[in-house]
């Protein structure tokens, strides 16, 4: 177990992306001025974005899309702990948690002097009646191979309808400008990059097999336009593309009511025949999260554009738990670690305030594979305020995809700082 040695203590609450990240750009920033733990309920990173490629392409995501955590960490003198936290005291600085290798575990408690929450978010499919028995989505290794092996061994031809339901986002980003008259916007769906790029791989999928194409695909979303937040020309571009293929598309659907064996009803009325049922659920904090005094009205944690809490200067929070994060994307987690890195690397004396107070100006960016050996690129802050929408598309974006995951995994996933410029110059420049 992790010992106090006198150090000032830094407790991350969660290890996939926004967590890895922010622990190791902590410990590059304060070098050894600080203690730095861990906490999460699995000993691996999950990378999320590849599960659709293996799903696709007949492999189980369980044997690709995992990275041991333990490892990694103790090579930079971070501390694990493999537990499930269940909950924070604020005034206290103390985290309770539960060993998670095995069942039946007691308490603990872990004190900080300084907590980054990046818990992410849990994904509400609890919410959606008869998801359980006849949804399916590709958003985690399980879920990834049920659908892998449905689509393989079952699928009997019919409709695929693939969407998000309704993203219930809190207050606690509003009036954050993050460019000059812009601001964090709201949004009705947490992140349908993932949407867009499943459905473009299924349609690749049942033309190689022979059982239909495109048309045999509905996609939907509850807001007026689907990946609303990569920029109005860039959807434009996007939809003009997906209809010349012959993909359907319902907008406006409000909200998923229910799933049945044949279809999904829709909250404005509607019901969308299918057979197989993709979706992309709501985004929700962890109900210990709820009700603390750095949550805004949903559960997300409230901080400013420096990702650090207005009333508690010793919280911060990064990735999808943070209120600032919308869309739910891990580009934004990425750019939101950097800051909290440099933001403590300036408490500990270790970083001048003029680099690390730099506020988050959140660009998405967002590659996704279309099947064939081709990929999407999106690149744009416009719905930030911003000026930049940048579509690509063909094999250069999907090298980019796949490439980034081997980098990711032989760097400990340590992204350099010119990573994703040098990848924007590449799919932008190709």
């Amino acid at each position: 177990m992790p010992h106090y040695d006198g150090r000032p203590h830094v407790l991350i609450l969660g290890g996939n992306f926004a967590g890895l990240a922010c622990a190791q750009k902590v410990r590059q920033y304060l070098g050894g001025k600080a203690r730095i733990t861990v906490i999460d309920r699995k000993s691996y990173l999950l990378f999320i974005p590849n599960i659709p490629a293996d799903v696709f392409e007949d492999r189980n995501p369980a044997l690709h899309q995992r990275m041991d955590l333990v490892p990694i960490l103790a090579k930079d003198d971070i501390d694990f702990i493999h537990g499930e936290v269940t909950a924070v005291d604020i005034a206290a600085r103390n985290v309770t948690f539960r060993p998670a290798e095995r069942g039946g575990a007691e308490d603990h408690v872990e004190h900080y002097d300084y907590v980054i929450f990046a818990l992410g978010a849990r994904l509400a499919y609890d919410r959606i009646e008869g998801f359980a028995e006849h949804g399916h989505t590709v958003s985690d290794l399980y879920h990834g191979e049920k659908l892998r092996r449905y689509l393989n061994t079952r699928y009997a031809g019919g409709p695929i309808a693939i969407g998000s339901a309704r993203f219930h986002q809190g207050d606690g980003a509003d009036g954050l400008e993050p460019y000059p008259g812009g601001s964090i916007p709201r949004a009705l769906a947490a992140c349908e990059g993932p949407p867009v790029e499943v459905m473009m791989s299924m349609a690749t999928w049942l033309k190689d097999r022979k059982l239909g194409g495109p048309e045999n695909v509905t996609v939907f979303t509850p807001a007026p336009m689907i990946a609303e937040d990569a920029g109005e020309d860039v959807v434009k571009q996007l939809l003009t593309l997906a209809t010349k293929m012959g993909f359907n598309y319902w907008n406006n659907t409000q909200d998923i009511t229910r799933l049945t064996a044949d279809a999904i009803e829709f909250a404005d009325g509607r019901t969308l025949p299918a057979e197989v049922k993709i979706i992309f659920p709501d985004w929700v904090p962890h109900d210990f999260v709820k009700g603390l005094p750095v949550s805004d009205s949903e559960g997300f944690i409230k901080t400013d554009l420096l990702m650090r809490n207005p009333d508690h200067p010793e919280v911060f929070a990064c990735g999808d738990c943070a209120a600032v994060t919308v869309p739910k994307l891990g580009a934004i987690g990425h750019q939101q670690s950097d800051i909290i890195g440099l933001q403590l690397g300036k408490i500990f004396g270790a970083v001048e305030a003029e680099k690390a107070d730099v506020p988050l100006k959140p660009e998405v960016l967002c590659i996704g594979d279309m099947g064939d050996g081709k990929a999407f690129w999106i690149h744009s802050n416009s719905w930030f305020g911003g000026d930049r929408q940048i579509l690509k598309m063909g094999r250069v974006p999907y090298f980019l995809k796949m490439r980034y995951r081997d980098m990711f995994f032989a760097a400990d996933g340590k992204v350099p700082a010119w990573g994703l410029d040098a990848a924007a110059l590449i799919a932008e420049g190709h």
